[in-house]
């Protein structure tokens, strides 16, 4: 038994090692080649593992996609977090939420044009990493909500779901790969502009 869970403990980390190393090369294929162009096979071929060795690690080349998914989103999420943290007023955050978003996505594409088109895929097939990201962007702008309307910046007359729902789906073009391929060259112009239109229906 005691062998046992030496053995547990030791391939642990073996695991884990090798799982970043799979992500990690993934990521470098994918940025040149593009992900619905390649195969879990394509992949393999180019780490130097077997595709049984991969799929020992990933269910799918979609798992695999979902991972590095995962990080771009949390990259912008941890910039939206900080620059949150730093604003002084519920009508500040609504600017910054916009901002963020808009320049987040507009970096990410010009940086990493393939990676790009993983969250793209994924927003269109409704990955998980895909939903979580959405779903926390919809939490923020209730929470952003509710603080101004406890602070006299924002009306309380609208029940806050609908307002939440409103405001987020003015976000959206802008949160959305898919959409924001569309705006990329007025994005930014185009989160300062939807932001006053948004505040203003915000007004008591």
């Amino acid at each position: 038994m005691t062998d046992k869970k030496m053995s547990t403990t030791t391939r642990g980390p073996s695991d884990h090692t090798i799982r970043d190393q799979i992500v990690d090369a993934a990521m470098e294929y994918f940025s040149h080649y593009g992900f619905e162009k390649t195969t879990v096979s394509d992949l393999a071929r180019s780490i130097g593992f077997s595709k049984a060795y991969i799929y020992k690690f990933f269910g799918s080349k979609q798992e695999i996609g979902e991972v590095i998914c995962t990080n771009c989103l949390t990259e912008i999420a941890c910039r939206l977090e900080a620059a949150l943290a730093d604003s002084s007023s519920a009508t500040e955050k609504i600017r910054t939420l916009f901002q963020v978003i808009a320049l987040g996505g507009t970096e990410l594409f010009f940086r990493e044009r393939r990676l790009y088109d993983i969250a793209a895929v994924s927003s269109r097939d409704r990955w998980a990493a895909a939903v979580d990201y959405e779903a926390g962007l919809r939490k923020i702008v209730v929470d952003i909500l509710q603080e101004g309307r406890s602070a006299g910046e924002f009306e309380q007359t609208t029940p806050l779901d609908e307002t939440a729902a409103a405001v987020y789906l003015v976000l959206r073009p802008l949160a959305d790969p898919i959409q924001l391929q569309i705006y990329l060259d007025t994005a930014e112009a185009d989160a300062a502009l939807l932001t006053a239109v948004v505040l203003r229906s915000l007004k008591p």
